[in-house]
């Protein structure tokens, strides 16, 4: 946890959130102009000026992950490569079973588009879901927040070990298994949250 960069935790600690947590408590809060975690600073990043292997002291990093926010693009084009989106995507629900956002996966390529050749390095794009009140929804503080639904994504990459696109994709059973449970605070701010998305709206 020391080599980690723009977290401020206890000693012992580590950054290690799930992707419900992810969307809720980071990509939600971001898209509503709300202020995110304090102890948690999530950088802002171009994919497109940064190769994966120059993300080290750039994102924030946790071990082998590395964590920035972007703005929606479908132009993942680096110096060095592309990101090539793969045909897998996730459906992040709420603890009610409403989705909340969706994750897609990608892999880098180098060379030129759509002849590269893939590389071990993998990024989750997280997206948000359309809310059926138009975006509105209400943040921690009680205040009226108007989501950007369409302009943020949260980004996870790191380097695969291995075989394992699909695990990387989709998590596993120990993923799910250490799900800790929410705060009185979270269910309320969760379940505020709950009322207002809808259940099959996501942007891109």
């Amino acid at each position: 946890m020391g080599d980690d960069s723009h977290v401020n935790l206890p000693p012992g600690f580590r950054f290690c959130p799930t992707d419900e947590e992810l969307v809720l408590h980071f990509l939600f809060l971001k898209a509503s102009h709300s202020p995110c975690q304090p102890n948690i600073s999530i950088p802002d990043l171009d994919i497109c000026l940064h190769d994966p292997w120059e993300l080290n002291g750039k994102a924030l990093s946790s071990g082998s992950l590395y964590y920035f926010f972007d703005k929606v693009t479908e132009n993942r084009v680096t110096k060095n490569g592309y990101w090539k989106e793969l045909d897998m995507e996730k459906s992040i629900l709420s603890s009610a079973g409403k989705k909340m956002g969706i994750k897609k996966c990608l892999v880098f390529c180098t060379g030129e588009a759509p002849d590269g050749i893939e590389t071990a390095w993998i990024m989750q794009e997280y997206h948000l879901c359309s809310s059926g009140m138009g975006g509105a929804l209400f943040n921690r503080e009680g205040r009226r927040a108007e989501l950007d639904y369409d302009r943020w994504v949260l980004c996870r990459v790191h380097e695969r070990k291995g075989d394992w696109a699909e695990y990387v994709c989709y998590g596993s059973s120990d993923e799910e298994d250490n799900v800790t449970e929410l705060s009185s605070p979270d269910e309320m701010f969760l379940s505020t949250i709950d009322d207002n998305l809808d259940e099959t709206s996501c942007f891109p």
